[in-house]
């Protein structure tokens, strides 16, 4: 992928994240949360989208589980922290540091 195509990628993650998080920010479902078109057309970005959910991830902390999850296939979240979202975050970004998807000095975990 050229420098170009990344950019865009980042704009077009950047818009749909932005618009999935102010159109959901007051719904409590995570279902509703998770098929919210702009969060699938992410999904449907597929793992080029890992390193920008991921660097969001670390800024703020958001319902991004259910994506990183659909796109990796995995799932590091230790069962004990199921539902504990600040945990939850903290495992996906040691994953995405242990991966190479985000820098070191970008994870927050």
């Amino acid at each position: 992928m050229t420098q170009q195509e990344r950019k865009a990628l980042r704009a077009r993650f950047d818009a749909l994240a932005d618009e999935w998080a102010h159109e959901t920010r007051f719904q409590s479902s995570s279902t509703e949360i998770a098929m919210h078109p702009a969060y699938q057309q992410i999904i449907g970005m597929g793992p080029e989208a890992l390193p920008f959910i991921l660097d969001r991830l670390g800024r703020q902390t958001e319902h991004w589980f259910w994506a990183l999850g659909a796109i990796s296939g995995e799932d590091p979240v230790d069962p004990d922290e199921a539902g504990k979202v600040e945990a939850m975050a903290n495992a996906w970004l040691r994953w995405g540091r242990a991966k190479g998807l985000i820098p070191l000095r970008a994870a927050t975990a």
